[in-house]
């Protein structure tokens, strides 16, 4: 399949496994900096959820084995590109309902295709190591907006204390929260009250602990264990 060019930047982030330090790099930047900055600029976030579908289209493009996987895959970030517009102007329950649902599946997408990424046979390499925990901040990311759908849906679920900086949003303080709450670390400026936003919160948190000895941890077993073979061999 012919990539178009103007994708060619992104296609190099999932082509090579290098590219899975710019993701790393990208996601840095944008969780750590201009999220928490300028997440007050609606005109900004628009471009930033353009860049990242632009971003996802690119790996699915690059990862799907079949002209028919890529046309299955697109879908989704098509009707989630779709609802997030209508739900501006109709902010219908179905529509918010749907919105919600295809924001999840996208990311879910995400997260698979950097997985598989990581995963694909091959020797293991820091860049895989690296890979893993892109799949780490994506998922503090993933978490943060449902975090923010519950409270924008059900009054009082969050207590939530708003600094005194107009840069401070809700995505951004939710960003903030999830990933205090997936390294487990909790600072109690936001506190969960309704139970759903609590099972949600400690399921997270279970993610958090789980997630980093499973995989990043047999990951870096696997590339000591290779440099090892490596020396022996030398």
């Amino acid at each position: 399949m012919v990539k178009n060019k103007q994708y060619r930047f992104l296609n190099h982030l999932w082509d090579k496994e290098s590219g899975l330090s710019g993701m790393f790099i990208l996601l840095c930047i944008m969780h750590f900096v201009l999220i928490p900055i300028f997440g007050s600029f609606s005109s900004f976030m628009v471009t930033i959820n353009v860049f990242w579908m632009l971003f996802l289209i690119a790996g699915i493009i690059s990862l799907s084995k079949s002209k028919k996987q890529t046309i299955s895959y697109i879908i989704i970030p098509f009707f989630f590109i779709l609802f997030g517009w209508i739900s501006v102007f109709r902010p219908t329950p179905f529509i918010l309902l749907a919105d919600i649902v295809f924001t999840i599946a996208t990311f879910g997408l995400l997260i698979f295709l950097v997985l598989k990424k990581v995963l694909e046979p091959g020797p293991i390499t820091g860049y895989r190591v690296i890979g893993s925990i892109v799949v780490y901040m994506i998922l503090a990311n993933f978490w943060s907006v449902i975090y923010l759908f519950i409270y924008e849906h059900i009054p009082g679920a969050f207590q939530i204390t708003l600094p005194a900086f107009e840069s401070n949003t809700l995505q951004a303080n939710f960003l903030y929260f999830s990933y205090i709450t997936i390294t487990t670390t909790g600072f109690g400026e936001i506190v969960p009250l309704h139970p759903f936003a609590r099972s949600m919160v400690q399921i997270e948190a279970i993610i958090g602990v789980l997630y980093p000895v499973i995989l990043i941890g047999r990951l870096v077993s696997d590339a000591n264990e290779n440099s090892a073979k490596k020396k022996q061999k030398q």
